[in-house]
């Protein structure tokens, strides 16, 4: 199988500290994958590497889409690429209509009635806030579907997620789970980054990340009864008690 993202051998040190050791994962095409970690673990750090974020370039190892080394491009270049990223934390603009945020100021074309069918698809009714302005009007979970509804704009290849639940009450599990069903059924890909295992669960594949390495790769199932077992109750201040093990 050739694997089209593909990270290897990367890591990250920032202020001398290492974040990332070494890691080696790859993503396929219509496929959601799950880095399950700890807070504290490097998956926020990680989801900054992938896109290509200030400061967050590798110290050593590549990044490969499609074959081509992107380890040094920007975040610009990647999203021209098809990679996103949903930040943890909702972004604020000020001065912007629902409407002039979704369509990055009317830079994409969308017409009226798939703008207020994507806002839908978040659990927002897109007649009644499609005019709202952004910040200061929108809670930081409608921020957060705003957001959401943005990913699915773009129709990315790959949708990178920071705690997508964040913000979020949880009844919204099932309208995260139709989001990223969406994103498959293009034939894009998700990168969900989360701590929780019941988000993990919708993934089909898993990593865990420990400590900034990849502890176990394996099925969402078995990593998190391994997540549960490990890590829950780990006395090793976030450090692998193991070498890295496939399941």
């Amino acid at each position: 199988m050739v694997w089209l993202f593909v990270l290897k051998n990367l890591s990250l040190k920032k202020n001398e500290k290492e974040i990332l050791r070494d890691i080696n994962v790859a993503f396929d095409a219509g496929k959601v994958y799950a880095i399950l970690g700890t807070n504290g673990a490097g998956k926020s750090s990680l989801a900054y590497v992938l896109m290509g974020v200030n400061d967050y370039k590798p110290t050593s190892g590549k990044i490969l889409l499609d074959g081509e080394d992107i380890t040094d491009l920007s975040v610009t270049e990647r999203a021209k690429r098809g990679i996103t990223l949903l930040w943890q934390e909702p972004v604020r603009f000020q001065g912007l209509s629902v409407e002039q945020y979704l369509t990055l100021g009317g830079k994409i074309r969308a017409s009226r009635d798939e703008l207020e069918s994507i806002l839908e698809s978040v659990g927002l009714s897109g007649k009644l806030y499609l005019h709202r302005m952004v910040d200061g009007l929108l809670s930081g979970g409608e921020r957060k579907r705003v957001e959401l509804a943005s990913v699915l704009l773009l129709k990315p290849r790959y949708a990178i997620l920071d705690e997508p639940d964040s913000g979020i009450d949880i009844m919204s599990l099932s309208m995260i789970e139709k989001v990223m069903e969406h994103i498959v059924k293009g034939n894009g890909s998700v990168i969900l980054i989360t701590h929780r295992e019941e988000i993990a669960r919708i993934a089909h594949e898993a990593y865990l990340l420990c400590n900034g390495s990849i502890l176990a790769h394996g099925s969402p199932d078995k990593i998190i009864e391994y997540y549960k077992n490990k890590c829950d109750n780990c006395s090793h201040a976030n450090l692998p008690a193991v070498e890295e093990v496939k399941i």
